[in-house]
């Protein structure tokens, strides 16, 4: 496996910017968000209909950039998590991981033995089919996959310092529209329990060495969240970085014609 410059960077201390992406299943999309600058590009099969052929499709085209393709999965089980790192994902987002078991079950199946159970399969999409040692693979599969929890449910942040300590999980990610939805105050990204929530779950990152992540749509909030102490950022999704762009160019023109007409 190559290596993963996202995870060696925050395991170093520093910081990763990229971007989510939900609808453009064209390798040209993954390609055009990695020459953007993106570090990495996480592909979600959570909310959308994207199939592993598709994810396989769009991780293949981000070969020969230097963007980090994950992928969120649907649900935390032994056949997503797998499928997507046989088809070369170097990292893996799980959505509301609510307890230290759940976190355990994701290290387990996204690590080769001894440090887990996930199949083996060589010569394939996630070594690039080629040839080489068998063990020097495993080996360097373990140290380079990014495991990613999310914390987005009220269950899931009371556990948050158990899930924090789990061994192999590298990131603690909110989502932030279902952890707001789930403690009752859905949307209020300034409501002082959510404010709170954000501060528990940095904490638990600090006290047990893990990476705080989050999604931002506009500068002001990513200010908000890099002043916290959360280090991996995602800017927006793909949907909506098409549609604002749009929007700003659409409203220019008709300011212009508006003038031109007066």
């Amino acid at each position: 496996m190559r290596p993963n410059a996202v995870k060696q960077r925050l395991l170093a201390g520093g910081t990763a910017v990229g971007t989510m992406m939900f609808e453009f299943q064209s390798p040209g999309a993954a390609q055009a968000t990695a020459m953007a600058g993106a570090d990495f590009a996480l592909f979600d099969m959570e909310h959308t209909g994207w199939t592993f052929e598709t994810i396989k499709d769009l991780v293949i085209a981000t070969r020969g950039t230097s963007m980090v393709p994950m992928v969120r999965i649907p649900a935390t089980e032994y056949h997503f998590v797998a499928r997507v790192l046989d088809v070369g994902a170097m990292g893996v987002m799980v959505p509301m991981v609510e307890s230290a078991e759940q976190a355990q079950l994701l290290a387990q199946c996204a690590k080769y033995p001894p440090l887990g159970r996930r199949g083996c399969a060589f010569g394939i999409a996630h070594d690039e089919y080629a040839g080489g040692d068998v063990a020097t693979k495993m080996q360097s599969s373990n140290d380079e996959v990014l495991l990613i929890a999310q914390i987005e449910t009220a269950f899931g942040l009371e556990h948050v310092e158990e899930i924090a300590a789990v061994k192999g999980i590298d990131v603690l990610w909110i989502g932030q529209f279902d952890l707001s939805a789930s403690l009752g105050i859905a949307g209020q990204f300034q409501h002082p329990t959510f404010i709170a929530a954000v501060e528990r779950v940095i904490a638990a990152c600090r006290a047990h060495g893990k990476v705080g992540a989050f999604m931002t749509t506009t500068h002001e909030f990513g200010q908000w969240v890099i002043e916290k102490g959360f280090r991996m950022l995602a800017w927006s999704g793909d949907i909506w970085v098409y549609q604002n762009a749009m929007r700003v160019g659409l409203d220019a023109l008709r300011t212009m014609l508006a003038a031109k007409s007066q």
